[in-house]
């Protein structure tokens, strides 16, 4: 029974939520990390420093750590000078100019022009002209000179202190989602050699659109791997763990390039059931035992492993394209190439050279 617009907007709005459900949890840990970054900053100013509603503790704690583990260090640095500097700037010339459009022009290009001078970055730029804004405009006294400064560096040594704490998730999700990855080279292989046996035209299509909309798996894989790098950068408590996640971010672009050869497989496995053109079935047989190897890879990556126990397989099937029959059809030829193609850039994953893994291959049946 085809499903209705309804039925499909439903799926949709329930992947759609999911998405949403799952993004947060992913990020539970950092909002929980800010939420109590916060209340220490504020809990260090007005408690143990006596201030006032220091209020701007707080934000640069916050602003500081944000949500993402990417150059983690250097964000919490540039906000906090930044934060610090448009205070200071802003509290000093409110005092000394008082408060005015003219003021809060000389005031934000002094800002500007301080940190530029300063080689800031660009977060490191914008902060010290927002917060040097705020000074003038929103909380405009004189009175307290140098004690809101004070509290932007709190803030900002408290989210130094816990930028350094991180849990062991953003280390495990470079080899997760290494394995999702490999996963859907299996999926695409096991349905592509469907399509091969029985030339269904609809379900190729649908195979087709599914396989155009993996790129966003390899952007996740190099956001994982750029984010572990970073945490064993910024945490002195996961640095021996550096080894393991660079190895895991060194399997990125052979990653990429296994899916964009799967990609191209499907595209001409659909194309060879859109034009009735019979592909031979021993070349289904290479994609299902190709696709059995690549779980077992996807296994060895999960387990935090080179996946060298999957490369016996992987060289097996290898072995298999040279002994397939030929096909007169142009492109039947095409999807063997691409199989052996497939196997060399998974066997890339098995610790194997570029060019080992080629010569791995036999020749092409003839």
């Amino acid at each position: 029974m085809e499903a209705t617009p309804l039925d499909r907007a439903w799926s949709r709005s329930r992947t759609s939520v999911r998405t949403r459900v799952d993004r947060w949890r992913a990020k539970r840990f950092q909002i929980a990390q800010c939420a109590l970054a916060a209340g220490a900053a504020w809990l260090i100013a007005a408690d143990l420093l006596g201030h006032q509603t220091p209020f701007f503790a707080p934000i640069a704690a916050v602003v500081s750590l944000g949500t993402s583990y990417g150059q983690r260090l250097r964000r919490v640095a540039e906000v906090t000078i930044g934060v610090a500097l448009g205070v200071l700037l802003g509290d000093l010339l409110v005092a000394w100019l008082g408060t005015g459009w003219w003021q809060l022009m000389l005031i934000v290009a002094l800002a500007m022009t301080t940190a530029f001078l300063l080689d800031g970055g660009q977060l490191f730029v914008t902060q010290a002209a927002v917060q040097s804004i705020v000074i003038s405009t929103l909380v405009p006294d004189p009175g307290q000179a140098l004690t809101r400064w004070t509290d932007a560096l709190v803030g900002g040594a408290v989210a130094l202190v816990a930028a350094t704490v991180v849990p062991a998730a953003p280390l495990r999700r470079p080899r997760e989602q290494a394995a999702v990855v490999v996963r859907k080279v299996a999926e695409l292989l096991r349905a592509s050699a469907d399509i091969m046996l029985d030339g269904e035209v609809e379900p190729a299509l649908e195979l087709l659109a599914d396989a155009r909309a993996t790129d966003y798996l390899i952007n996740e894989l190099q956001s994982a791997a750029d984010e572990g790098l970073s945490v064993v950068a910024s945490s002195p408590f996961r640095v021996r763990h550096k080894g393991q996640v660079r190895r895991m971010a060194d399997l990125v672009d052979p990653l990429d390039r296994a899916l964009r050869s799967t990609r191209v497989l499907v595209r001409h496995t659909a194309v060879a059931a859109y034009h009735r053109r019979p592909v031979p079935g021993s070349y289904a047989i290479v994609a299902r035992e190709l696709a059995a190897a690549a779980d077992v890879a996807a296994d060895e990556l999960a387990a935090n492993r080179m996946a060298e126990a999957a490369r016996p397989a992987l060289l097996e099937v290898g072995q298999a394209t040279g002994k397939v029959e030929r096909s007169d059809i142009l492109t039947a030829e095409v999807v063997l190439a691409q199989l052996r193609a497939v196997v060399a850039d998974l066997l890339l994953l098995t610790g194997m050279g570029p060019l080992e893994a080629s010569d791995a291959l036999p020749p092409p049946p003839r």
